[in-house]
């Protein structure tokens, strides 16, 4: 295994699959300037990183994430929120930096690797913008999720509005976003918030590892090939979706691993994806 370490988060990357774990340094890895500088970079990394197939995204300790620390931020936010100067040079200031935090959360649904995230304890706020852009989610039953920016005078703007209703619907969005409310495991589940509820922390991690490892060793260009077409069709109808995915494989589908495949079916044998 090898572990890249960054102020907020560490890589820990074997076989295939990166766990990419939120670290703090602030309670609950709440999110800072640190981790809005470092998350883009580090998801590049992973996604330029050929030996990755599957990124597996959770917090360090009792929690994924407390969400923006709000202190650690007030000296880079306050000189373009506060005071009466604030005119169109300090709003264009905060327009980029607002711009600049959404590269974290976009990283994730731009990664051309499926990302897994794992939820234990408490999500709120930027954490679910995180999760939002993450393919789909797991979470341990004690996990309580909340879209609190409308609690402290805030209207979300790093994802969880545009992905959201994607995911659990209007009515279930626009509910989370206009209460700030809390959200248990069995509710989150029950929306499609999540895809499975596990009974401890530790059976969580578990799970999703072992999805991850079911991910990696399918073919990785294919599995990323598939994410590609369902991010492109998402806001496309059906027919310019079949046209894509028929574009897609015209150009994509001979490979050594389809013929990997159908050798070891004929050989009855596990096959060996090499992303080729």
């Amino acid at each position: 295994m090898t572990t890249a370490a960054y102020q907020s988060l560490r890589i820990e990357q074997a076989d295939g699959i990166a766990e990419l774990v939120l670290t703090g340094p602030g309670k609950g890895n709440s999110l800072g300037p640190d981790f809005w500088r470092e998350m883009p970079e580090a998801l590049r990394a992973l996604d330029a990183d050929d030996s990755v197939r599957v990124i597996l995204l959770r917090g360090d300790g009792a929690h994924f994430t407390y969400g923006l620390d709000l202190m650690a931020m007030t000296e880079t936010l306050g000189p373009l929120i506060l005071g009466e100067g604030n005119l169109a040079l300090e709003r264009t200031k905060l327009l980029q930096l607002i711009e600049k935090m959404q590269a974290a959360t976009e990283g994730l649904a731009r990664c051309r690797k499926p990302v897994l995230a794992a939820v234990q304890g408490w999500c709120i706020g930027g954490g679910i913008d995180l999760i939002a852009a993450c393919d789909f989610r797991y979470c341990s039953r004690e996990a309580k999720f909340s879209l609190r920016e409308v609690r402290v005078g805030i209207t979300a703007d790093l994802g969880a509005l545009q992905r959201l209703p994607r995911i659990i619907g209007e009515g279930n969005a626009r509910e989370l976003a206009y209460t700030g409310g809390d959200v248990d495991a069995e509710r989150a589940l029950q929306m499609g918030l999540v895809n499975q509820v596990f009974a401890t922390p530790e059976e969580l991690l578990a799970a999703a590892r072992a999805t991850a490892r079911k991910i990696a060793d399918n073919p990785p260009l294919v599995v990323q090939g598939a994410k590609q077409v369902m991010e492109y069709c998402a806001d496309k109808s059906v027919a310019d979706g079949l046209r894509y995915v028929a574009v897609w494989n015209s150009a994509f589908l001979q490979s050594h691993d389809l013929a990997e495949a159908f050798a070891a079916f004929a050989e009855r044998r596990p096959p060996r994806f090499q992303g080729r």
